[in-house]
Order: structure tokens, then sequence, then C-alpha cells
């Protein structure tokens, strides 16, 4: 779990929850209706129903830490090109790969393709990935841009209620309260949960990019049967200055 994303949710929420002293009053469903609802059918009218469900399934690689390390597929990129260089290209079959984009290219290279084919075919797949990306972060960035836009209706929905009924002292309050909670919920949905993650997910598709470029660099670099204490020199300016070092103590 990326315990980042969870603490900075809820933190956001448990401060602004601090100054709230009444909860029961910041609770009105006319302005859930309206805000949520509202914003998430607004959103299908801009998208398909299997983009808008994919984007779920995208939004859940907020809250999971998956990405694999640099520092550790280097490693691993290390041990298959000693493995190739000393037994072959074949000796790399049934080698336990946790990572799917690097078995699938290690299985490539055992099958006998081409070194250009394999970039190609895997850089094909990076652009399928981030394209998947793109599209789930765009439907929370249409959520943050809708949201307020609801608040703002639900604002004009509570006060043309609250004005065509002055005369009945009784229903001004629950109209306010459509009114004014609208646009609090619409600033709390885009501020606080879809812009967050808008950055987020950008974040971690750059990332996961970065990785299956490297991955790709070492599999060109074992399938040129190139030697592998070098290779981790080869791959360095994907990790950071200060774990340089300890890669190539390692090595």
């Amino acid at each position: 779990m990326d315990i980042a994303t969870i603490i900075g949710l809820i933190g956001a929420m448990v401060m602004i929850s601090l100054s709230i002293t009444a909860p029961a009053m910041f609770i009105d469903m006319p302005s859930v209706y309206i805000v949520i609802g509202g914003s998430l059918f607004t959103v299908l009218v801009r998208s398909s129903l299997s983009e808008f469900v994919s984007a779920l399934s995208v939004a859940g690689k907020t809250f999971k830490n998956k990405l694999d390390k640099p520092e550790a597929l280097i490693t691993k990129l290390v041990e298959l090109a000693t493995i190739a260089r000393k037994d072959g290209m074949i000796a790399l079959e049934g080698q336990d790969i946790p990572n799917k984009f690097m078995a699938k290219g290690i299985s490539m290279l055992v099958d006998g393709s081409d070194g250009e084919l394999v970039k190609k075919s895997l850089g094909k797949d990076i652009a399928s990935m981030k394209f998947r990306h793109a599209m789930g972060a765009n439907i929370f960035a249409s959520m943050g841009e809708i949201a307020p836009a609801m608040g703002m209706i639900g604002t004009l929905v509570g006060l043309v209620q609250m004005l065509g009924n002055m005369a009945d002292p009784k229903a001004i309050g629950p109209a306010m309260a459509v009114a004014l909670l609208t646009t609090l919920y619409g600033a709390l949905l885009a501020n606080v949960i879809c812009i967050p993650l808008v950055q987020k997910l950008k974040n971690q598709s750059e990332i996961e990019a970065a990785n299956c470029a490297l991955i790709i660099e070492g599999i060109v670099f074992i399938h040129g049967g190139g030697n592998p204490r070098i290779l981790t020199d080869y791959l360095a300016s994907f990790v950071a200055p200060k774990l340089r070092a300890k890669l190539e103590a390692a090595a």
C-alpha cells in the first residue's frame, strides 16, 4: 500500500473536520446528490462507460505501491546477463522474473527474437500503458473540473428555493444549507480527492515508463552479449546519484 496517499487523504479530511463543531450540520443529502451524483453522470457524458470503469481501476494504483525500484531492476538484469553470457540465451528460460514487462522481453530473447523487434514490441507496450494511464487521469481531471461547477449549480438551486419560500421561515434553513454545502462539497471533491489523484497518477505513470525504458535498455544489452560487469554502469543514469555508489559496490 502507498502510505503517503492514504495518510494525505485521511490527514486532509481530519484537518478539515477539526474545524467543524457540529458534524450533523454539514451532512445534506440533496447537496450530495447534486455534487457527487451530478459530477459522476456529467463525466459519463464526456467519456464511454468502459473508459469510466477503467479509470476506477487505474485510480487503484494510487493506493498500491507496486512500482519496482530501479536499482532492484538493474540487479536482476545483471543477474540475467551473467547467466546469458555464461550459458547462452536458452538458460534464461524458466528464470524467476517477478516483473512482467521484463519477463516478456526475456521470453522474446529466449525465443530467438531480434533485438530491434524486442525493443519495438516493448516500446508499443509502454505507449499503450501511458495511454491507459492518461485516460484514467483525464477522467479524474474532468471530475475535478466539474465538481466545483456542480457546487455552484447547487448554490443557485438553494438560493432559488430559499427566495421562493421566504414566507415560510422553516423552509429557508434547508434551502440555505443546500446553497452553501454544495459549494463546500464541490471544493472538497475537486481539491482533496480528484486533483491530487490526477497528479499522483501522472507521477506513477512517468516512474513506470522510466522503469520500462531501463528494462528495454538492459534487454537489448543482454541480446548484444555485453559484459555484465559494465551493465550496471550502463544503466546507472536511471538511478538517483546517491544510489549509484551502492550499485557499483554490489557489482
